[in-house]
């Protein structure tokens, strides 16, 4: 690649330059000090790079969500006077890996100087941290997201200690003055969780918002994938992916990622899939996703809290329901968290405050700040503190195979059918979806906390590995042993049925905690409670629990855990 053709040439038609500026693919924020004000000698690098399509297989819809919104972002920095240097895989595909990339481009501008943004990843971080190139002075910078500055961390967060997440939201709440009467929580109520668990029926059903979906032209993204062979899971459109019924050979060997992630199914010859249009429903740019938080303070926000934790299959909209889907936007900074939380307080001052009909009540807005404010600030206050050794906990010894059907849905339970193909159609799940239903059970069925960890973090658009990890190592699996949650998120099929219609029409009988064709949610729960009963008999959270178990026939008891055993030994056929 010549000199000429990389680098932009400044209003003096020039190529030279001071610093480089990196900006990873989830460093999108127009609003970073970094663009306060332009400097022909500084230029930005912003990359596509195979490194980051190697790592873990990720669904193709975030492929191209990631690749799309870094093209635009790329765009909108030139059209404000920036220098930008924008590569795609066509650009960067000979280069080993970023440090490899970054070398080359210094070399070619002269550059003195390196910055870069501290990134939200341990392994990027690791390997910007030690890229030291002769001559050039080298500079981390914050991205000036989040809303706990990063030093404050290890203060907040001790190493290994299991901190309670209300303790820190409410300490957040007041430390920002959000929802706060002088210091007393707005309502006189910290916290509606109790109150935000309702079931959705049939008249809720056919009330539900129709989602807000954009059509991002992707042709040219899906077609350099399909040439640089870039392997994924999912698809493009919603039920256009391939179904597999048996594990294949190459399963038995395990390779899973050789059997089930296949490059995209719609991908066709080159030259046809240039002519073919594939579009993207996810906002790829701060326009789009200013306008999806604001359909969600419109039409989402005044039943969320209400509906948060509920489940339907028996709606177009079931994927989407009343959850905002502004994760991705998030995460990738094209929004920040302090601006949607204002937008989200600001709709609900506005509306009448539950008032009138259509108004959004505290109940509804305080358990959306609650994710974002709270939950989602924590999430990464875990993970700093905690890596990289909770990269590598398994407190409870899990180490059975991930199933095919998390590559396919094929399952004849039904709400693992509906979890694992919306997550396949869309790039998308609510959080109940993914803790208590797929979360749950790999965590019931004592699956390898490592490949539940690869499945999460390339199968959701929004999935960046320290918003990922804490919720499924931690959360979902308690494979942290405790440092996210004081008990495991463990549920038989009581809850799921209690929380969705999904057990309607299930192959296999909600109401049997046993035998052939009961649910494998109902047996699987006891048995995991049975087997680590040492290590949670002690939980006061848990002493019903058990006291409910003993109380049963030593038969019924029996019969239960047989069930559970076979379950697991048919896994793959369940």
């Amino acid at each position: 690649m010549s000199h000429n053709q990389m680098l932009p040439q400044s209003p003096k038609g020039d190529f030279q330059f001071h610093t480089l500026r990196l900006l990873l693919g989830d460093q999108l924020g127009s609003n970073h000090s970094w663009f306060s004000q332009r400097d022909d000698g500084v230029l930005y690098l912003i990359a596509e790079l195979k490194q980051e399509n190697s790592y873990v297989t990720h669904h193709i819809q975030k492929v191209c969500a990631f690749f799309a919104a870094m093209a635009d972002f790329a765009t909108s920095l030139k059209a404000a006077g920036h220098r930008v240097l924008h590569l795609t895989l066509d650009d960067s595909a000979e280069f080993a890996d970023l440090p490899a990339l970054l070398s080359h481009v210094l070399q070619l501008t002269g550059a003195d100087r390196f910055e870069y943004q501290r990134p939200d990843e341990y392994r990027l971080l690791l390997q910007l941290g030690s890229f030291e190139p002769c001559g050039v002075q080298v500079e981390m910078v914050e991205s000036e997201h989040f809303l706990l500055p990063f030093d404050e961390i290890n203060a907040l967060f001790p190493k290994g200690k299991h901190i309670l997440m209300e303790s820190f939201y409410r300490r957040m709440r007041k430390r920002f003055n959000i929802l706060m009467d002088g210091a007393k929580a707005v309502g006189g109520q910290w916290n509606f969780d109790a109150s935000n668990r309702n079931k959705l029926k049939a008249p809720d059903i056919a009330n539900l918002p129709q989602p807000l979906q954009f059509t991002n032209d992707i042709s040219e993204i899906v077609s350099r994938l399909q040439r640089h062979g870039i392997v994924t899971i999912g698809s493009l459109k919603p039920g256009a992916r391939q179904s597999f019924s048996t594990a294949s050979e190459s399963y038995a060997s395990g390779d899973l990622f050789a059997t089930f992630a296949q490059p995209e199914p719609e991908f066709e010859p080159d030259h046809a899939s240039r002519a073919k249009t594939h579009t993207l429903l996810w906002p790829i740019n701060r326009q789009q996703s200013l306008a999806l938080l604001a359909h969600f303070c419109r039409y989402c926000l005044p039943l969320f809290g209400r509906f948060q934790d509920a489940m339907t299959a028996n709606h177009s909209s079931a994927w989407s329901l009343y959850h905002s889907r502004l994760s991705f936007s998030i995460n990738s900074k094209m929004l920040h968290p302090a601006e949607v939380i204002d937008a989200a307080i600001s709709a609900y001052k506005a509306s009448g405050n539950g008032g009138v009909k259509g108004a959004i009540d505290l109940a509804q807005v305080e358990g959306f700040v609650r994710q974002i404010l709270g939950w989602r600030e924590y999430v990464r206050g875990v993970y700093w503190a905690n890596m990289p050794d909770y990269a590598n906990l398994n407190a409870l010894g899990a180490q059975r195979r991930l199933p095919h059907y998390f590559w396919s849905g094929d399952t004849r339970m039904n709400c693992m059918r509906r979890a694992i193909g919306q997550s396949l159609d869309y790039a998308y799940a609510h959080h109940i979806q993914r803790l208590m239903i797929t979360g749950n059970f790999c965590l019931l069925t004592d699956i390898d906390p490592t490949q539940v960890d690869d499945w999460y973090l390339g199968i959701y658009v929004d999935a960046i590995e320290w918003v990922e990890m804490p919720n499924t190592r931690g959360m979902a699996l308690f494979a942290d042993g405790g440092i996210v949650g004081t008990k495991p998120y463990a549920a038989s099929g009581a809850y799921i049925n209690k929380m969705s219609d999904y057990c309607q029409g299930c192959h296999y009988n909600i109401k049997a905690k046993s035998g052939v064709g009961s649910c494998p949610f109902n047996s699987l729960y006891w048995r995991f409670m049975y087997k680590h009963k040492e290590r949670l008999g002690a939980n006061h959270r848990l002493g019903m629990i058990f006291s409910s178990w003993y109380k049963m026939a030593e038969s019924q008891r029996s019969a239960i855990l047989a069930t559970a055993e076979q379950y697991l030994v048919d896994l793959e056929r369940l």
